[in-house]
């Protein structure tokens, strides 16, 4: 049984293609998006949720021409996750065929669309889902991060990362040595490594304690000294790092 999320700016076609999957007895649930960004923000959930989490999304079927991000630029965004959904395109348009299927697509569907056609879409898609299943999962090493750089990728220790800063749906973690772009939100790094000793201090900010090299009041405002970097704690925030950072200190 498969998750779905279609994607299409046009209301008529995204309310067909709902209807053909909603019709289709291997898809247990189906939601519809009206741009890529909405879309992008959909999966970032499911993906958060994780591969059996109630918000998970198997297979996106998704137009190519929207207006912002099209359909081949998202699916370009979506290779670059560590466990993207499956891509179904389906378009108006035969000439980006070839694009689609370098981006590791599993079907290209034409409009308007049949039923047999998106039919055997979603039976490729079925079969993939399974094969997927059935290959043993890895954890992921707790004590790296994967990070993308010139199209290599690096793995930097936790332990090297001296704070995070939020960049939307993106994380930027800064090190010694320079800093690095995640696609990983602030809000799961914060729960990933708070038992690592990193701590929020402000919504656009996560800290390792053991890179603080100073707490600093003035004038009613409190801020962090992170190697060089002088990093302002919101109130929200203030009393639960003093209280840390005296805990860690007297043992």
């Amino acid at each position: 049984m498969l998750r779905a999320l279609a994607v299409d700016d046009e209301r008529p076609s995204l309310e067909e293609l709902l209807y053909l999957l909603h019709a289709d007895p291997r898809i247990s649930s189906v939601e519809g998006a009206g741009d890529a960004t909405g879309a992008l923000r959909r999966i970032t959930r499911a993906l958060e949720s994780g591969p059996d989490g109630p918000e998970a999304i198997d297979v996106v079927f998704l137009d190519i021409q929207m207006p912002g991000l099209d359909g081949l630029e998202m699916a370009r965004l979506l290779t670059g996750f560590a466990r993207p959904p499956l891509v179904v395109f389906v378009t108006a348009h035969e000439d980006f065929a070839v694009r689609a299927f370098d981006l590791k697509a599993v079907d290209y569907v034409l409009k308007p669309v049949r039923k047999e056609r998106l039919a055997e879409a979603v039976r490729r898609a079925a079969e993939l889902r399974g094969a997927a299943q059935r290959i043993p999962v890895h954890e992921p090493d707790p004590d790296h991060i994967p990070v993308e750089l010139g199209g290599v990728t690096r793995f930097v220790a936790v332990d090297d990362i001296t704070h995070v800063e939020a960049r939307g749906d993106y994380a930027r973690l800064h090190t010694d040595r320079g800093s690095h772009l995640v696609r990983i939100p602030l809000s799961t790094l914060e729960d990933r490594w708070r038992s690592r000793g990193f701590v929020r201090i402000h919504r656009r900010h996560l800290v390792a304690l053991r890179h603080i090299g100073e707490l600093r009041l003035d004038a009613g405002t409190v801020s962090v000294l992170v190697g060089t970097e002088e990093l302002q704690v919101s109130r929200r925030h203030a009393r639960e790092l003093r209280d840390l950072l005296m805990r860690r200190t007297t043992g």
